[in-house]
């Protein structure tokens, strides 16, 4: 059951989020899973500001909202990848400086592996979904699909995805995401990834697996 516990915690991390420069305004959504039920951020609110009046409670099956407040219209894509993702209890869509740089760009980055950071917590491979309208069908399909077995995508001259098991991991890929979009930007295209190799080493040898 949400309790107003819930609500308040929910509205503490969009404002870390909104802290840290993850989104401008009314960029950004997240959702967290409770239960059968998800809090959302609510259509047109602030994650910087947001406020309980502006937090809406959904039911996973279904989408319906239980408490009156309409979700955002990006909610389609955040109880898409709840319901296909049991793993999954946070969704954090920001449009954070460099990252929506990188997205704008003609010719994006095949690879974001500049630090062991980016294949260690945001993955090693990164979807770019083509540009579809924010709130559409067509986006919510893209972005459910590509996050069935990815932690983060790009979307083209939109933002980013993230999803995570909790607040601070989905901070923390965002995070890198962003810091990797960075050195992209700053280094002007010169730069260095990782080697295939170089990543397997990191997942026998850091992560203690064979996979990220």
């Amino acid at each position: 059951m949400i309790t107003n516990e819930h609500i308040e915690q929910f509205i503490g991390q969009a404002h870390r989020y909104g802290d840290a420069r993850l989104m401008l305004c009314s960029s950004g959504n997240l959702s967290w899973r409770i239960g059968e039920e998800a809090l959302i951020s609510g259509t047109g609110s602030w994650l910087p500001t947001l406020g309980k009046e502006k937090v809406s409670i959904c039911r996973i099956a279904d989408g319906t909202p239980v408490n009156g407040v309409k979700p955002s219209m990006e909610s389609s894509f955040h109880l898409g990848i709840l319901r296909q993702r049991p793993d999954v209890n946070v969704v954090l869509h920001f449009q954070s400086e460099y990252a929506t740089a990188v997205s704008c760009m003609r010719n994006k980055p095949e690879n974001f592996n500049v630090t062991a950071e980016i294949p260690c917590h945001v993955g090693s491979e990164i979807p770019v979904i083509p540009y579809y309208r924010p709130g559409s069908p067509e986006l919510a399909k893209a972005v459910v699909e590509a996050m069935a077995n990815h932690n983060s995508v790009l979307l083209t001259n939109h933002g980013q995805v993230v999803c995570a098991k909790d607040f601070d991991e989905a901070y923390e890929r965002a995070t890198f995401f962003e810091m990797a979009c960075r050195i992209i930007v700053q280094s002007g295209g010169e730069y260095s990834v990782l080697t295939p190799e170089e990543i397997e080493d990191l997942e026998v040898y850091v992560l203690g697996k064979k996979t990220i």
